[in-house]
């Protein structure tokens, strides 16, 4: 009997843990080649499921507002899905506020956490972690303020090249704009006009759907290769020091998914979370191993209509724009990294400092690429704008336990845009899970 695909991703995470560990007992250099190897072959899974990203986005935005008849019908949906992704991303960020305050992992008896303090300023950068930290303060430089964080993300969204913006590594916000614009002219014209076209973009969608399957038959093998670098790579020198830290984020993480999003939704849109958990389980997997939610789309548009029952018209709007725009997790994680970073570095932030925290991670995370650790660059503006010191050197010991955080998050955003299109599709009358 064939295992069922989650059983399968499973089953790969659990081996690729136990590997991972038996490995980093080992020599390194008789393993160097191994953790190579499976380097490579993550990569090449990656590669696999980011080059069906831009025709799967395009082709299913087009369909899906096509089928809207209309442009009232797009102006509906757009506002439902942008209040929903708004309210969520806002009680995100204020749940984890109110958690770094509450557990204060950057403090010892009231006062700065020396031993982190310490961790910051003396912890060994390598290479790799001061290239991250550079790009950010690069990418961060032109963004230092709220308005002009907002004024960049307006640029972004309308490229003055289409096929540049389309092929620009995590940036899908133009591509989705001028997807939009398109469809919305389609709907302008005649019916007959525009028929062939709409018949050729649905047979685009349909090839698309079907080459998402067939990758994501390789996912275990894929699944297996990204997890045991990350297990073998995961250094412990400063787990110990950001365990309390850590652990505040994944307890914010956790209450969100498991807790307020459940709410979400079956207060919302009467749908059982059990139900709705189930249905996803293959897209969170994915999304917990790439640590992509733009890779993660194909798959978690392959959930949505096919377990959950959402029409391909929703979740052609929803989604692709839930996986640019919506970062639930990463917008709690900002919060919480920030106010961290200022409780171990001695600075005493006002209620008014914490507030313009909150605008300020609600603004960035509307712009972080749905790419592993682009949240860096979030951090490093906010930590900026802040006035808060040692913003370079706390961002590289940070990073030492970001992956695994990096990972949790993703699932956070990937099951916010999964709750987002089963209440919008039940607001619009659609027959969605309810048990």
């Amino acid at each position: 009997m064939k295992l069922k695909p989650h059983w399968q991703m499973l089953i790969a995470l659990v081996a690729a843990t136990l590997l991972g560990i038996i490995l980093r007992s080992m020599d390194h250099s008789s393993v160097a080649g191994l953790i190579d190897f499976f380097q490579f072959v993550g990569n090449l899974f990656m590669a696999l499921l980011k080059m069906i990203i831009v025709p799967l986005v395009a082709s299913s935005v087009i369909v899906g507002i096509a089928s809207l008849h209309g442009v009232k019908g797009f102006g509906r949906l757009l506002g439902k899905t942008a209040g929903f992704y708004a309210l969520t991303s806002f009680l995100a960020i204020c749940l984890g506020l109110m958690l770094v305050n509450v557990i204060e992992p950057g403090l010892k008896d009231g006062q700065a956490n020396e031993a982190i303090a310490k961790a910051f300023t003396s912890h060994e950068a390598n290479e790799a972690a001061l290239d991250k930290v550079e790009m950010a303060k690069q990418r961060g430089a032109d963004e230092q303020k709220p308005f002009d964080q907002l004024k960049g993300f307006f640029l972004r969204m309308v490229p003055p090249n289409i096929f540049a913006a389309a092929s620009s590594n995590g940036q899908m916000l133009g591509l989705i704009f001028f997807s939009i614009c398109f469809a919305v002219g389609m709907t302008r014209l005649p019916l007959e006009r525009v028929k062939p076209l709409r018949d050729l973009f649905e047979s685009i969608n349909e090839v698309m759907i079907t080459l998402t399957h067939t990758i994501m038959a390789l996912s275990p093998i894929g699944v297996f290769a990204l997890i045991v670098p990350v297990i073998y790579n995961t250094g412990g020198e400063l787990f110990l020091s950001l365990g309390k830290y850590f652990g505040t984020v994944l307890l914010a993480l956790g209450i969100h998914l498991f807790v307020i999003m459940p709410l979400v939704i079956r207060f919302l849109a009467n749908v059982n979370p059990w139900a709705h958990f189930r249905a996803m389980k293959t897209a969170l997997l994915t999304a917990f191993s790439t640590a992509s939610s733009s890779a993660t789309l194909p798959v978690t548009m392959r959930c949505i209509q096919e377990e959950a029952g959402v029409s391909k018209k929703t979740a052609s709007f929803t989604l692709p724009l839930g996986a640019t725009v919506n970062m639930d997790g990463t917008a709690l994680y900002e919060c919480v990294a920030v106010i961290f970073v200022a409780q171990v570095m001695g600075v005493d932030m006002s209620f008014t400092a914490q507030f313009m925290v909150v605008i300020s991670a609600l603004l960035t995370s509307v712009g972080v690429a749905g790419i592993p650790s682009a949240s860096l660059v979030a951090i490093f503006i906010i930590l900026t704008n802040s006035n808060i010191p040692g913003a370079e050197t706390a961002m590289v010991a940070l990073l030492a336990v970001d992956r695994l955080l990096d990972m949790t998050r993703t699932a956070v955003n990937v099951f916010g845009d999964s709750c987002a299109a089963i209440v919008i599709a039940k607001s619009e009358g659609e027959e969605v899970l309810t048990t």
